[in-house]
Parts: C-alpha cells; sequence; structure tokens
C-alpha cells in the first residue's frame, strides 16, 4: 500500500470511558457558551487528528469514519497542506479577491475547469461552504435562461441556507420552524433502488420523473435540475443506473440546466474524481466543497462558460470567498490527491468494505440494503423480515461502535442509515479494525 506518511501511530487505544472527563467538562462548559441549535454526533472533544484517527482531550485514540463528513480525505493533518497554509499565511491571510486578487484563486480555477466533467470551455467561481456553491449555481442557472423554477429531488440535501433549506426535502432537523422558504422549488421522485417497485429501471424512473416535471411545470419555466449523483444525508442513495443520463439529455434538449451537487461526491471519494463521472454524465454546473481544501473552507462551482460568463459582473462573488490561505491548501490537497491516487484508493476501500457488509447482510436479518460507490458507503438498518426503517436501533449500532472506539455517522431520510465515510488514507489494518468492531456491535444487537 502507498505511504501515507503518517504522523500519529494508526491504532486504536480506549484509555477512559466515553466521553472521558475532559470532554465531559467541555460539555458543561459548552452548554453556556455555544447555542443548543449545534449539534455533535460524537460527545468527545478532538485535540489531533491524522490519517484514519481522532485523538480527544483525554488521550483516547478513535478510529476515524467519518472525515468530518467526507471532508479530510486526506487526513486532517496532511504534511503538505499543513505546510501550504502556513506558507501562505506567512505573506497575507487575505486581500479579498474582488479587491486585490492574487494568483492562487486563478491556479484553482484552472484546475477545477481541468479536473471536473466534459472538455468544454469552463469558468469556476469560488465560496466558502456548500451551501453557498448551490445558492450561487441556482442564481447563474436563472439568470442565464431567463427562468425560475427549480427541480430538486426527494431525499435531497443542498444546505441549510433559505434557498437550499427549501431544495432540501428532510424537515427535522434541517427545516422545521424555518420557514417560509424561497419560492419556485418543486420536489420531484427520485430513484431509490431498494425502495423503488420491483424491476424499475433507472431510465423507467427518470421517464416518471420527467412526465411530472413536464405536466407540473413545463420545461419552458424550469431553469434547473439539481440533483446530488449519490445522495449524502438522504442516505447515501445510488440511482439505477441510467437515471442520471435520462435527465441530463432531457435537460439538454429542453435549454434545462444540470446542476451536479458533488459537495459530498467531490474529489475521489466514489472511485473517481467526481461521481458524475461514472455514468459519464457532463453537468451544465457542478457545486464542490467538502473535500476540496483538506479541511480548510472552500467551495467552488464550475460550468460552461457561457453560462457562468452571462453573469454581470459584481453579480457573483463574497469577501471571503476564494479566500488565498483556502486556496493554497486546495492546491496542496489535489495534489496530494494525484501523488497518492486516492480515486483508485477509494475504490481499493469499496473492494475491502462492501463485500465484508454485504456478507453481514446475508448474516443478520437488520441490514436491508449495502450501497454506495468507493469510499461512500452505507448500510440501511431495518426491522428484520421488513423494509421498515430502524432509526432507534440505527442509533444504537452507532453509540455502540463509538463506544469501542470507532466514529460513525447516521444519515437517511428514515434516520436508518450508518454511513462509511473514512479518510481515503486510512490504513489497511485500521479500516480492518473497524469493520470487526462494526460487525461485532451489529451481531451483538442482533442478539439483543
Amino acid at each position: 500500500m502507498t505511504d501515507f506518511a503518517y504522523r500519529l501511530a494508526q491504532k486504536r487505544n480506549i484509555v477512559t470511558a466515553l466521553p472521558g472527563p475532559r470532554s465531559a467538562a467541555l460539555t458543561a462548559r459548552r452548554a453556556s457558551a455555544v447555542a443548543a441549535g449545534v449539534g455533535s454526533s460524537v460527545p468527545v472533544y478532538a485535540q489531533d487528528a491524522d490519517g484514519g484517527v481522532i485523538v480527544d482531550v483525554d488521550g483516547n485514540s478513535l478510529i476515524d469514519l467519518g472525515a468530518g463528513i467526507a471532508v479530510t480525505s486526506v487526513g486532517a493533518s496532511h504534511a503538505a497542506v499543513a505546510a501550504a497554509v502556513a506558507e501562505q499565511a506567512r505573506h497575507f491571510t487575505h486581500t479579498c479577491f474582488m479587491v486585490t486578487p492574487y494568483e492562487g484563486y486563478v491556479q484553482v480555477a484552472e484546475e477545477l475547469n481541468r479536473l471536473t466533467p466534459g472538455d468544454h470551455e469552463k469558468r469556476t467561481v469560488l465560496f466558502n461552504s456548500g451551501a453557498e456553491a448551490v445558492e450561487n449555481a441556482i442564481k447563474v442557472a436563472r439568470l442565464a435562461t431567463g427562468k425560475m423554477a427549480v427541480v430538486a429531488f426527494d431525499h435531497a440535501y443542498h444546505g441549510r441556507t433559505n434557498l437550499t433549506m427549501a431544495l432540501t426535502a428532510k424537515s427535522m432537523p434541517y427545516k422545521t420552524n424555518f420557514g417560509p422558504f424561497a419560492p419556485e422549488i418543486y420536489r420531484m421522485p427520485t430513484s431509490y433502488p431498494y425502495r423503488d417497485a420491483v424491476g424499475l429501471t433507472g431510465e423507467q424512473a427518470a421517464r416518471q420523473t420527467i412526465s411530472q416535471i413536464e405536466k407540473q411545470i413545463g420545461a419552458d419555466s424550469l431553469a434547473a435540475i439539481i440533483i446530488e449523483p449519490i445522495q449524502g444525508e438522504g442516505g447515501f442513495v445510488v440511482p439505477a443506473p441510467g437515471f442520471l443520463p435520462t435527465l441530463v439529455n432531457w435537460a439538454k434538449e429542453n435549454n434545462v440546466v444540470f446542476i451536479a451537487d458533488e459537495v459530498q461526491t467531490g474529489f475521489a471519494r466514489t472511485g473517481a474524481w467526481f461521481a458524475s463521472d461514472d455514468e459519464s454524465i457532463v453537468p451544465d454546473i457542478i457545486t464542490m466543497a467538502k473535500g476540496i481544501a483538506g479541511g480548510m473552507p472552500l467551495a467552488a462551482i464550475t460550468g460552461r462558460a457561457d453560462l457562468m460568463d452571462a453573469v454581470h459582473a459584481g453579480g457573483l462573488g463574497g469577501t471571503y470567498g476564494g479566500n488565498p490561505v483556502a486556496c493554497a491548501a486546495a492546491l496542496a490537497t489535489i495534489e496530494a490527491m494525484r501523488e497518492l491516487d486516492l480515486p483508485a484508493r477509494a475504490r481499493d476501500i469499496e473492494a475491502t468494505v462492501k463485500p465484508a457488509l454485504q456478507a453481514l447482510a446475508a448474516e443478520v436479518g437488520m441490514i436491508g440494503d449495502v450501497r454506495g460507490r468507493g469510499a461512500m458507503l452505507a448500510i440501511e438498518i431495518v426491522k428484520p423480515g421488513t423494509t421498515e426503517p430502524d432509526p432507534v436501533l440505527t442509533k444504537t449500532i452507532a453509540a455502540g461502535a463509538l463506544a469501542q472506539g470507532v466514529v460513525l455517522l447516521t444519515c437517511g431520510t428514515y434516520g436508518n442509515v450508518i454511513r462509511l465515510l473514512p479518510p481515503l488514507v486510512i490504513s489497511d489494518e485500521l479500516l480492518d479494525e473497524a469493520m470487526t468492531v462494526i460487525s461485532d456491535t451489529i451481531r451483538s444487537a442482533a442478539r439483543a
């Protein structure tokens, strides 16, 4: 395996009950300092992190299968990324690209124009977060087409701003009591093979969706379709083959901008640079964030030059968008991904983890589905013998794994999906150990 040059020992080592006393003390301080609306899925406080481990303030070393929600793909303290951040900060941390521009922004834009699907002429704009990227992609599509309606999908997640909440499907905790939401957003059915009618193909599912779009909105009113090629918060739902290409072809025929939200799927996560590559689709606009800059806040939209250049000067931007330190981190992160061939590493992770999960599903009755691609994998937990979601058992499994030193994240419209998002630089040994813990935890739950 590639030498990932770890700084910390890559081992699971639990020295206190979780949370330990220092984490518990920080939780008490937090209660009087941090707003209650900010939640944390794991009750331990990080002090250090590298490769596939997080070390908490009590000295516990945990196996990280969350990567900060698919952010720290090259590890949380990759040496080249840390060095690039320090070097840029030594020169200047900010001037605002809209005031005094700098080369780093241009370099990142050039990289993204090369990396994203399609060989057409492209333009890029940099922002701070995935939600900000999505919001600006919608702005571009509406201005360029002169149309206002936007289609999003069941189980979608696109962010927490007002517009992106409207695009997001799940109400609690993302939308409840935060309305009214932005208008002209329409929700359509997606392809969810585990829960679709038996035998429904991706193309058939897309045709049903297109029929609803044409009846309820009309192509003449539709500015954009936005979809995650693999849905993230909605449950790592992988559409049936043919679903995405059919939508893309219809969009191109009807002057509808096809936006691929690759905030979570992008940057080697699914075994390709972008999940759009897996079905050879070429989005008109692609949104990016998370894995782009090794943990520094950066986001981007890259799209067809004619769409992106349709916006008037000053119509896109932001004070911190494309911050120079974040740009330096992005350039170092992308280079590390190339040097380490992290798309291939993601495929290796899938080859190890997915068969193990499938074997476990055959053994126990509560795993309804095993799905995902690359290092974006999930199991859907159901009540044995049914397809009924079991969110309570899902939380129990995640808590049981954490007690043994493995950080797992849950997701899904029904709260019943366990997702695995390890750093792409996790060692085989650590990954195997994590899978043993997960398997043992699930077997224990099955016997309970």
